[in-house]
């Protein structure tokens, strides 16, 4: 891990590989870690700059409030000290879409290829923003352990096989590590985002979407919905997977990524 200042933070970044940038933006409330298996995939092509979010992984939490826009202008910063103003390709999960969306608002011209997976465009309705209100607040009085457990079993495909239970693992203990503030936090910024569904029929570079066949959270049918209203975009449907379809089924993800970032439509 490399360590950049980022405003007011030390932000850590995994960065690998030559070649076109492809930036890969984490979910909540993991760490870069979650892309391992794209990493490994893509550095071969590309130069992979993997990131632990403010306040995740090692990077410091800082005092700036902790929303999607925030994190995209960080990621802003942290890109001009890579890579300048070379376009990358933005691929986001969940919480990582998200930020997408801001990167995207207020950066159109420095993305190449938008890759989104397991996310949606909406905001959340007041019945989502209550529940992760009062997730923040459990978090901040019991800490990690209620969500550490509890948290995998909604990420991931239900079937009961050895790779899932795995991945639920490696799930649990990154949870396990994270800050109890930042989370807090993290779910605050994730209540108050901004709806980016307006932003959907002016996004002008080549974009792929990811979705789990088991995805509970952001489900294959919303995602269908986003696909259509982005003109030039293609839909993935990852077969056995959940909300994580990249660490789920990596191989899968991993040939579709490595023929959109090529150029060639996903059903060659």
């Amino acid at each position: 891990m490399e360590s950049f200042n980022v405003f007011e933070i030390e932000m850590g970044c995994h960065i690998v590989g030559q070649g076109p940038p492809v930036l890969l933006v984490h979910g909540f409330p993991l760490d870069h870690g979650m892309w391992h298996h794209q990493i490994d995939y893509l550095a071969n092509r590309y130069q992979v700059i993997a990131p632990d979010l403010r306040g995740f992984g090692v990077s410091q939490r800082g005092t700036a409030e902790l929303t999607m826009s925030q994190l995209a202008l960080d990621l802003s910063e942290l890109l001009q000290k890579i890579v300048g103003e070379q376009p990358v390709c933005f691929c986001g999960l969940s919480m990582g879409g998200y930020i997408a969306w801001e990167f995207y608002r207020s950066f159109p011209k420095r993305l190449s290829h938008l890759i989104l997976c397991d996310t949606r465009a909406a905001a959340d309705d007041e019945a989502a923003a209550r529940v992760r209100r009062m997730t923040a607040r459990s978090v901040l009085k019991y800490g990690m352990d209620e969500l550490a457990r509890s948290m995998p079993n909604r990420l991931v495909a239900t079937d009961p096989t050895e790779s899932q239970a795995a991945v639920r693992d490696q799930l649990s203990r990154t949870i396990q590590r994270a800050a109890p503030q930042s989370v807090a936090d993290g779910l605050l910024g994730m209540a108050l985002r901004n709806d980016a569904t307006p932003l959907l029929a002016s996004i002008a570079c080549p974009t792929l979407l990811v979705v789990g066949e088991q995805d509970r959270i952001t489900t294959p049918g919303e995602m269908s919905e986003v696909a259509h209203a982005i003109p030039d975009s293609q839909l993935l449907s990852v077969p056995g997977a959940g909300h994580l379809a990249p660490l789920e089924s990596p191989q899968f993800v991993n040939r579709a990524i490595g023929r959109f970032l090529a150029g060639e439509p996903l059903s060659t």
